[in-house]
Protein backbone atom coordinates (compact mmCIF):
# COMPACT_ATOMS: atom_id res chain seq x y z
CA UNK A 1 0.00 0.00 0.00
CA UNK A 2 1.35 3.49 -1.12
CA UNK A 3 1.81 6.08 1.86
CA UNK A 4 -1.04 8.50 1.86
CA UNK A 5 0.94 11.76 3.00
CA UNK A 6 2.67 13.56 0.46
CA UNK A 7 5.12 16.75 0.91
CA UNK A 8 5.49 17.59 -2.71
CA UNK A 9 7.46 16.61 -5.09
CA UNK A 10 11.15 17.90 -4.36
CA UNK A 11 10.53 16.52 -1.01
CA UNK A 12 8.89 13.42 -1.70
CA UNK A 13 11.69 12.35 -4.12
CA UNK A 14 14.16 13.08 -1.42
CA UNK A 15 13.18 11.47 1.13
CA UNK A 16 12.65 8.41 -1.06
CA UNK A 17 16.15 8.79 -2.19
CA UNK A 18 17.57 8.80 1.57
CA UNK A 19 15.59 5.62 2.48
CA UNK A 20 17.02 3.75 -0.60
CA UNK A 21 20.22 4.82 0.03
CA UNK A 22 19.67 4.33 4.12
CA UNK A 23 18.99 0.65 3.29
CA UNK A 24 21.45 -0.15 1.13
CA UNK A 25 23.93 1.57 3.76
CA UNK A 26 22.64 -0.90 6.40
CA UNK A 27 22.54 -3.90 4.25
CA UNK A 28 26.41 -3.20 3.09
CA UNK A 29 26.86 -2.35 6.73
CA UNK A 30 25.27 -5.68 8.11
CA UNK A 31 27.35 -7.76 5.46
CA UNK A 32 30.55 -6.29 5.47
CA UNK A 33 30.51 -5.84 9.01
CA UNK A 34 30.05 -9.59 9.45
CA UNK A 35 32.76 -10.09 7.31
CA UNK A 36 35.13 -7.73 9.56
CA UNK A 37 34.06 -9.36 12.54
CA UNK A 38 35.33 -12.93 11.28
CA UNK A 39 38.49 -11.63 11.19
CA UNK A 40 38.36 -10.58 14.54
CA UNK A 41 38.39 -6.36 14.17
CA UNK A 42 35.57 -3.84 14.82
CA UNK A 43 34.53 -1.87 11.79
CA UNK A 44 36.55 0.99 13.33
CA UNK A 45 39.82 -0.82 13.80
CA UNK A 46 39.33 -2.43 10.56
CA UNK A 47 38.86 1.49 8.58
CA UNK A 48 41.88 2.57 9.96
CA UNK A 49 43.97 -0.04 8.92
CA UNK A 50 42.52 -0.72 5.84
CA UNK A 51 43.10 3.34 5.51
CA UNK A 52 47.30 2.58 6.51
CA UNK A 53 47.50 0.20 4.36
CA UNK A 54 46.24 1.54 1.10
CA UNK A 55 47.71 5.06 2.10
CA UNK A 56 50.93 4.55 3.99
CA UNK A 57 51.46 6.03 7.91
CA UNK A 58 49.29 8.89 8.56
CA UNK A 59 49.21 10.93 11.95
CA UNK A 60 45.86 10.11 13.64
CA UNK A 61 44.63 13.87 12.91
CA UNK A 62 44.76 12.47 9.27
CA UNK A 63 43.20 9.48 9.95
CA UNK A 64 40.60 11.26 12.06
CA UNK A 65 39.86 13.51 8.74
CA UNK A 66 39.66 10.22 6.40
CA UNK A 67 37.37 8.22 8.58
CA UNK A 68 34.89 10.95 9.85
CA UNK A 69 35.55 10.26 13.47
CA UNK A 70 36.68 12.67 16.77
CA UNK A 71 39.96 12.24 17.90
CA UNK A 72 38.51 10.68 21.43
CA UNK A 73 37.06 7.86 19.21
CA UNK A 74 40.90 7.29 17.07
CA UNK A 75 42.79 7.22 19.84
CA UNK A 76 40.76 4.27 21.52
CA UNK A 77 41.08 2.71 18.27
CA UNK A 78 44.55 3.09 17.85
CA UNK A 79 45.01 2.17 21.38
CA UNK A 80 43.67 -1.34 20.96
CA UNK A 81 45.22 -1.91 17.78
CA UNK A 82 48.42 -0.94 19.09
CA UNK A 83 47.85 -3.61 21.98
CA UNK A 84 46.87 -5.80 19.89
CA UNK A 85 50.17 -5.97 17.57
CA UNK A 86 48.91 -4.52 14.40
CA UNK A 87 49.97 -0.75 14.45
CA UNK A 88 52.67 1.34 16.11
CA UNK A 89 52.87 5.17 16.75
CA UNK A 90 56.33 6.58 16.05
CA UNK A 91 56.77 9.86 17.54
CA UNK A 92 57.64 12.31 15.05
CA UNK A 93 61.68 13.80 14.83
CA UNK A 94 60.89 17.14 13.83
CA UNK A 95 58.12 17.78 16.38
CA UNK A 96 57.63 16.42 19.78
CA UNK A 97 53.60 17.44 19.67
CA UNK A 98 53.26 15.07 16.81
CA UNK A 99 53.49 11.10 15.94
CA UNK A 100 52.47 8.88 13.03
CA UNK A 101 50.50 5.41 12.62
CA UNK A 102 52.21 2.98 10.79
CA UNK A 103 50.98 -0.49 10.17
CA UNK A 104 53.22 -3.36 11.68
CA UNK A 105 54.24 -6.57 9.86
CA UNK A 106 51.87 -8.22 11.85
CA UNK A 107 48.97 -5.65 10.58
CA UNK A 108 50.49 -5.69 7.45
CA UNK A 109 50.02 -9.46 7.30
CA UNK A 110 46.67 -9.28 8.60
CA UNK A 111 45.66 -7.00 5.75
CA UNK A 112 47.03 -8.97 3.35
CA UNK A 113 44.74 -11.82 4.32
CA UNK A 114 41.58 -10.29 4.89
CA UNK A 115 41.48 -7.01 2.42
CA UNK A 116 40.88 -9.09 -0.61
CA UNK A 117 37.72 -11.42 1.34
CA UNK A 118 36.82 -7.85 1.30
CA UNK A 119 37.02 -6.82 -1.90
CA UNK A 120 35.36 -9.88 -2.70
CA UNK A 121 32.24 -9.32 -0.59
CA UNK A 122 32.12 -5.64 -1.93
CA UNK A 123 31.95 -6.71 -5.62
CA UNK A 124 29.42 -9.61 -4.67
CA UNK A 125 27.03 -7.29 -3.12
CA UNK A 126 27.46 -4.78 -6.28
CA UNK A 127 27.33 -7.19 -8.63
CA UNK A 128 23.69 -6.00 -9.59
CA UNK A 129 25.38 -3.00 -11.33
CA UNK A 130 27.00 -2.84 -14.44
CA UNK A 131 30.30 -1.20 -15.03
CA UNK A 132 28.88 2.06 -16.35
CA UNK A 133 26.30 2.21 -13.21
CA UNK A 134 28.80 1.53 -10.64
CA UNK A 135 31.37 4.43 -12.10
CA UNK A 136 27.84 6.38 -12.65
CA UNK A 137 26.84 5.46 -8.86
CA UNK A 138 30.28 6.63 -7.75
CA UNK A 139 30.40 9.81 -9.63
CA UNK A 140 27.32 10.87 -7.93
CA UNK A 141 28.21 9.79 -4.26
CA UNK A 142 31.40 11.54 -4.51
CA UNK A 143 29.37 14.91 -5.70
CA UNK A 144 26.43 14.31 -2.94
CA UNK A 145 29.31 13.86 -0.05
CA UNK A 146 31.43 16.87 -1.95
CA UNK A 147 28.20 19.04 -2.05
CA UNK A 148 27.59 18.36 1.80
CA UNK A 149 31.19 19.08 2.79
CA UNK A 150 31.06 22.44 1.30
CA UNK A 151 27.69 23.61 2.45
CA UNK A 152 29.27 23.03 5.56
CA UNK A 153 26.64 20.05 6.34
CA UNK A 154 29.82 17.97 7.93
CA UNK A 155 32.76 20.57 9.65
CA UNK A 156 35.68 18.96 11.03
CA UNK A 157 34.79 20.41 14.69
CA UNK A 158 31.54 18.81 14.14
CA UNK A 159 32.96 15.12 13.84
CA UNK A 160 31.25 12.43 15.49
Amino acid sequence: MKASRTYGKQHDLALSTWVKLARASALFGKRTGDHIRAAGLTVAQFSAMETLYHRGPLTPGELCAKQLVSGGNMTVVLDNLEKEGHVRRVPSTTDRRSTTVHLTSEGEALMEIIFPEHARVVTQLLSALSQDELRILGDLLRTLGYSLQQRGVYRAEERI
